[in-house]
């Protein structure tokens, strides 16, 4: 979902790191013993500063030993310095760095220690792949505590996860126990939806060298489990220790938000950037840009959910303007770009809508959308939406006789349990995008939002789409702009105050020369290339959104079609609807029902299967 104050990372000092900067980094109590609670920024002077003057001191030596010419020396002496200070900007800390290795004088440590620095310089810049080559490059010369680190946030800053907490794993085995790995070890497991493990990581990082960004990032933990008293404690105490850090106030933001204080959020997004502004982070561990992006997102999200569309547009318009090299901000800028054009298109509302809508008779439609229909929540559930969607009556494709019999089981199983519902039936392109930007700009103000889609569907490129009922593959013609994008619906919906369910029952074949009229009754458009849909791998890999708080069900599993059946709905939507009402069973435990009964009815031809970063346990029918 929505990021918080920025990518949070420590970078850890060890004989190759820098001095501290915006995030500073702390070292264990017994390494630095001078190091103050009420200073968590405070640079380490003692073991790490006095190695790191000593290297800077033998490079400088080194380096003005190779000129002869005196007008020379004085200039070329400076490369040391200018390759191994954290305060050197960075495009001439990359090019002091070039100079020196380019002398290929220095080998083995020495040589690792250059490499350091270079990355150093390619991380300032958010260019990862750099910082990931020059680390790889330094460890084989001299493995190093240091290196670990870097390159494990670089990869964590890639959204590769798994990766980074494997480097993390290096670095702590390779050096002393460390704050500073065990939070960015946290980091990742957090990233990966494993808050349980993140919150020992944080604790444990806390307890070798408390700080506030332990603290913050904890607090989101715990927010993400739904514990918002704890997430409030943590960002209160870290605010506390420094009250000049926008990330706390971006993250109380959140919480804010969470509790549905949108005053209260507003004003503590605004104070993130005015915060922000005044004094850029220096730390070269805080992606470039990504602490403004983060503030100006959260503080757009709480205008929108509050109403005031004027102020939540001029915010998400600023949200695009940063400069995005991390994957949490590229993700936010896809929230962003997604809110905006629902704020700025001819259906924008110009009001806060009401709360519920009068109920009305659910339609089925061709070339508009169906009208919602209202249905009375479950007691203290908060506000439910759900989008249902079945296409089967193609006119140019291989038609289905499903889905339409699926969408209304599935639309009136939702109902029932009290979501609030709008169901479209045999959708044109025209009729779907209305309806899903609609359903997108009610999200806003929605706690759980469903959307539910059976009809065929493609991958194309890595990306997910949804095929409306006039799609025509003609050679020479941009196929992806007539269907609906997966990414960009859940881009719509990236948001840490809200749950999303997204279940398709679609086919998983890619389109591209389609030979149109293949026989069998599967939900898949045949084509040369029958790669199936695209894995959300943007839940793990940041590719366009972290969805935390989603889950995403399909009908069968990566490459495989899922089938149209021979009864009057699909084995899927079938199972789906037979368990997705039970009460007090939680939503993955239901789609394991749901796995279970499909594999037995297909002779398990078909497996379902769902890639989840959901936040705690969620139930959709009252327990």
């Amino acid at each position: 979902m929505g990021r918080g104050g920025g990518q949070r990372r420590i970078a850890a000092l060890s004989y190759h790191h820098l001095p501290t900067g915006g995030k500073a980094a702390l070292e264990p109590p017994d390494r630095c013993p001078q190091q103050k609670p009420g200073r968590p920024f405070r640079h380490c002077e003692r073991n790490e500063a006095i190695q790191m003057r000593r290297l800077m001191l033998i490079l400088t030596m080194a380096l003005s030993a190779l000129w002869s010419q005196p007008t020379l020396a004085q200039s070329r002496s400076q490369l040391g310095p200018l390759c191994t200070t954290d305060t050197t900007p960075a495009d001439q800390q990359i090019d002091a760095c070039n100079k020196i290795i380019a002398l290929k004088v220095f080998s083995g440590g020495q040589l690792a220690t250059i490499y350091f620095w270079r990355a150093v310089g390619w991380n300032k810049k958010g260019n990862y792949p750099q910082v990931i080559a020059d680390t790889t490059e330094a460890l084989r010369l001299k493995p190093d505590q240091a290196l670990y680190n870097l390159r494990g946030s670089a990869y964590f800053d890639k959204g590769e996860y798994d990766i980074a907490i494997a480097d993390f794993n290096d670095a702590l085995r390779t050096g002393p126990p460390s704050g500073t790995i065990f939070h960015n070890r946290g980091n990742a497991f957090r990233g990966k939806g494993d808050y349980a493990k993140a919150i020992a990581d944080y604790d444990s990082a806390n307890r070798l060298s408390p700080n506030a960004y332990t603290l913050l990032n904890r607090g989101l933990a715990k927010q993400a489990l739904g514990n918002l008293d704890g997430a409030l404690a943590d960002i209160n105490e870290a605010i506390r220790l420094d009250p000049s850090l926008p990330s706390g106030l971006i993250d109380r933001t959140v919480v804010w938000r969470a509790k549905g204080d949108l005053d209260r959020a507003i004003a503590d997004g605004t104070e993130a950037i005015r915060l922000a502004k005044a004094k850029a982070p220096t730390n070269i561990m805080t992606p470039p840009g990504s602490v403004l992006i983060s503030a100006y997102l959260h503080r757009a999200l709480a205008y929108e959910a509050k109403g005031d569309y004027p102020r939540a547009r001029e915010d998400f318009k600023a949200t695009l303007e940063g400069v995005a090299s991390d994957a949490g901000s590229k993700a936010n800028q896809a929230t962003a770009k997604v809110r905006l054009s629902l704020l700025t298109d001819a259906g924008a509302p110009a009001a806060p809508p009401p709360r519920t809508a009068p109920p009305s008779p659910q339609q089925t439609t061709t070339s508009t959308p169906a009208a919602p229909t209202t249905t009375k929540p479950v007691a203290n559930a908060g506000r439910r939406i759900a989008l249902v969607i079945g296409n089967g009556a193609y006119q140019y494709v291989r038609a289905l006789p499903n889905p339409s019999n699926d969408a209304r089981s599935i639309a009136r199983s939702l109902g029932d349990i009290g979501f609030v519902v709008t169901e479209g039936i045999d959708l044109d392109r025209a009729a779907m995008q209305t309806m899903t930007r609609e359903f997108l700009r009610e999200a806003a103000r929605a706690q759980v939002a469903l959307v539910y889609y059976a009809g065929h569907g493609v991958q194309i490129d890595g990306r997910n789409y949804l095929v409306p009922v006039d799609i025509q593959f003609q050679s020479g013609t941009d196929v992806t702009a007539v269907m609906m994008d997966m990414d960009t619906i859940m881009a719509g919906l990236d948001d840490q105050v809200r749950t999303n369910i997204l279940i398709l029952d679609a086919c998983r074949n890619n389109p591209m020369a389609p030979k149109v009229a293949s026989a069998g009754a599967s939900r898949g458009i045949e084509g040369e290339a029958g790669s199936g849909l695209a894995a959300p791998t943007s839940l793990g890999a940041g590719s366009s959104t972290r969805g935390a708080g989603t889950l995403i069900a399909f009908a069968t599993a990566p490459g495989q079609v899922a089938l149209d059946g021979e009864g009057a709905n699909s084995p899927f939507s079938a199972a789906l609807s037979r368990h997705i009402g039970t009460p007090g069973l939680e939503v993955q435990q239901m789609l394991t029902r749901v796995r279970a009964e499909v594999v037995a009815a297909t002779k398990s031809k078909q497996v379902p299967w769902s890639n989840s970063s959901l936040l705690g346990e969620v139930y959709l029918a009252e327990r």
